[in-house]
């Protein structure tokens, strides 16, 4: 399933750790925002990764799930593309 990341986290360090957590997970469409190709499993290794990094006070990350559908109909406006899905990612 493809899942879109977004976050908003304040500090420096902690946003750098949080960006490249999530490089492992997927790719960056966006400066906050990455595009991930993930089963349940790699969903769930994704999150305790990332809630070991953040201050659940003053960070925020989003995790929107996009249906097949919703891929069907992804524009892109500008440059980029759409992320295709792997055969393999290494973690």
């Amino acid at each position: 399933m493809r899942y879109l990341v977004a976050y908003d986290i304040p500090d420096t360090p902690r946003r750098t750790r949080v960006a490249k957590i999530l490089d492992d997970f997927g790719d960056r469409v966006q400066y906050s925002v990455f595009e991930c190709i993930m089963d349940k499993e790699l969903l769930e290794r994704m999150e305790k990764r990332l809630r070991v990094v953040i201050d659940e006070d003053k960070d925020h990350i989003r995790v929107y799930s996009l249906c097949a559908a919703c891929e069907k109909v992804m524009m892109i406006i500008g440059s980029g593309k759409v992320v295709k899905n792997e055969e393999y990612y290494i973690l």
